[in-house]
């Protein structure tokens, strides 16, 4: 423990200075070409075997994917931001994932984190009360923040590879680090599992900071997730005349506002929580048309998949049943997804009593009720499990300066050194989890 700590010690300035790198040149989900390329190189000076792009993400998996000319142009900017020419042509395309494996050469299971690296669609408040403003490294890419602390999870993961690296001589088995894209929507693990990137896994966490728990708390096995689809549906009908002709005209408009009214009728669950909501509403081009378009983005949620899987139901049903109501064509577009899952006991107490042993962490907690949101990681713990394998997700808690998604987010940077001792310990020490059971 006490040259992890040194090690730990020497990387602070590092992870800081990675993460106020990747928070200035923020870029959200599918565009993390920059990010992407410089977490390659990193970890392909320090030996790993990588897997990039193509070989990790399943192309037709993937989930609320931008049009090829954003995706191209975004990809010209990370170039022009820094992005590493060499690896750019893994990621092309929206491929940027990545996965790093060290193998040790002695027996042992095969151990999996996973950290996101994506940005929010949101500006970032540029003001001097903003520390990041004032520090000099609030993002640079308009309509692109890390509000929700990837920056930091990116900065975690290469934390977890220098240290692996530095202690390989402890380790034993085999050490996989994902780095995914598009968690944001809940879009991107999914063609990440369909690649088979967890297949082999036996010991799975992903890791979140803040979420309002504690500064110098951790929780070992975050369940609140609920289940949830992302939905864009745009109703196609006929424009006309709204004075001269309206009878001529299939009123999209009206489509998606009756739509609206009857998803928000749809009745509550029994067994468990469940929401819906319409967030973007979009219709009509004049007050004397009839609008021949409309665009609706909808999301489901439920405390089980099963719950979930229910209002999906009853919501596409009212949507097609708008549609046909008054004459107008529907398309439904799936944008994203995640899965409920419960994390594995034994490797939740496993977690715990490691984390015991970090005096940073002043309060070690297996559980603790918080807001239901939702996470794809979700989809990665649930395939591990179907496989035989233990998955959990653990937050670190941290001092905030505004909530998740806020433009004024931002965390105590002292957390991510936390979070890699932590981590890093629950493989240092896995061979004693095989004696404890």
């Amino acid at each position: 423990m006490d040259t992890l700590s040194t090690l730990i010690a020497e990387l602070s300035p590092q992870l800081q200075a990675w993460r106020r790198d990747f928070h200035r040149y923020a870029e959200s989900g599918w565009f993390e070409f920059r990010t992407a390329t410089l977490v390659a190189e990193q970890l392909d000076r320090l030996g790993y075997r990588l897997q990039l792009g193509r070989e990790v993400i399943k192309a037709d998996a993937r989930m609320g994917l931008p049009s090829a000319e954003a995706l191209l142009a975004q990809e010209q900017r990370a170039r022009e931001q820094g992005a590493l020419e060499k690896w750019l042509p893994y990621f092309s395309g929206g491929f940027a994932g990545i996965v790093a494996t060290l193998e040790t050469g002695r027996p042992g299971p095969t151990i999996a984190y996973r950290v996101d690296m994506d940005a929010l669609d949101l500006d970032e408040l540029l003001q001097p009360a903003h520390l990041p403003f004032r520090e000099g490294f609030a993002s640079c890419n308009s309509g692109m923040m890390h509000a929700c602390g990837h920056d930091g999870h990116t900065a975690i993961g290469l934390g977890l590879a220098h240290v692996f690296k530095r202690l390989e001589a402890q380790l034993s088995g085999t050490i996989k680090l994902i780095f995914q894209p598009a968690e944001e929507g809940t879009r991107g693990a999914k063609s990440m599992v369909e690649a088979g990137v967890v297949d082999d896994v036996d010991f799975f966490t992903a890791t979140h900071i803040g979420t309002g728990v504690p500064t110098g708390e951790l929780v070992c096995g975050s369940d609140s997730f609920m289940a949830t689809s992302k939905l864009d549906v745009t109703f196609r009908g006929t424009a006309a005349h709204a004075g001269a002709k309206p009878e001529d005209g299939r009123n999209a408009l009206l489509a998606a506002a009756q739509a609206t009214l009857g998803l928000y009728a749809i009745p509550r669950h029994s067994e468990g929580a469940s929401r819906i909501n319409v967030g973007v509403l979009q219709a009509g081009s004049g007050r004397n048309v009839i609008a021949d378009r409309a665009l609706m983005k909808v999301e489901t949620r439920g405390a089980t998949n099963e719950i979930n899987e229910f209002v999906y139901q009853q919501a596409l049903n009212v949507i097609q049943g708008a549609a046909q109501m008054h004459g107008v064509t529907c398309d439904i577009a799936l944008m994203g997804a995640a899965q409920s899952s419960k994390p594995t006991q034994p490797w939740v107490e496993y977690i715990q009593r490691q984390a015991q042993g970090i005096s940073e962490l002043r309060s070690v907690v297996q559980r603790r009720e918080q807001a239901a949101g939702s996470e794809d990681a979700t989809y990665m713990m649930e395939r591990v499990k179907a496989h035989g394998g233990q998955a959990s997700y653990v937050i670190f808690g941290t001092e905030l300066s505004a909530g998740h998604h806020n433009e004024k987010f931002d965390f105590n940077e002292q957390v991510m050194a936390v979070a890699v001792k932590t981590l890093a310990t629950l493989a240092l020490n896995l061979p004693s989890f095989g004696e404890a059971r």
